[in-house]
């Protein structure tokens, strides 16, 4: 008689870990354990070509992942732009917006940027011009510049990371802000490394046609 396969008993097995949905398929308990929201920046190199944005936000708008701000602009390649995204998410849900992103054709090259990148962004502030002195000393203390100045509005333009935007609009409330147009944050890796994975190799390139 053949003696059976020797192995562990099947009470002494590892056992798969998380619970079944109602089609039977397993759900990996990384997705279902609580995870806090964080705020994280995301570049994105891609072609630079039409329809290419679209295809971004209709994939942030599909899974309704918490998109802050959403910028694009092209680079030193003029067949690249790149996009940077600032989202709210829980871990898994960031991960999940790095590969969605990375799953579309004219998407290059995506990466989660450090704490100690460079982040910037414009802001262009109406507001009524009734105290020009006082706004412009205030568009002075945050190295603002004034666009635009009437007898009864006074345009200025500030630029800055998210925190020095946030407390010039506070301190132009007090002149009554009449419009406000904000772009959004848009960043670079800090010193000499490189924001997307694929943006060495692509520069090595060129310089080597050159």
């Amino acid at each position: 008689m053949t003696e059976g396969l020797q192995g562990p008993a099947p009470e002494e097995r590892p056992q798969p870990s998380g619970r079944r949905n109602a089609q039977g398929i397993r759900i990996d308990p990384e997705m279902e354990a609580v995870h806090d929201p964080r705020r994280t920046t995301l570049s994105a190199l891609v072609q630079n070509e039409p329809g290419v944005l679209a295809k971004i936000s209709g994939l942030v708008s599909r899974r309704q992942f918490n998109i802050e701000s959403l910028t694009v602009g092209t680079t030193t390649n003029p067949e690249t732009s790149r996009v940077t995204l600032v989202i709210e998410e829980p871990e898994p849900g960031i991960r999940q917006v790095e590969k969605q992103l990375e799953k579309l054709v004219n998407v290059i090259s995506v990466r989660e940027l450090g704490d100690d990148a460079i982040r910037r962004e414009l802001v262009v502030l109406k507001v009524h011009g009734e105290e020009p002195d006082k706004v412009n000393a205030i568009t002075d203390m945050y190295g603002g510049e004034t666009l635009d100045a009437g007898p009864r509005t006074i345009t200025v333009q500030i630029t800055g990371d998210e925190q020095k935007i946030d407390d010039a609009i506070d301190a132009f409330r007090q002149f009554g802000i009449r419009e406000l147009a904000r772009t959004g944050q848009t960043a670079l890796a800090r010193g000499e490394e490189w924001t997307t994975h694929a943006e060495e190799e692509r520069y090595e390139r060129t310089q080597v046609r050159q």
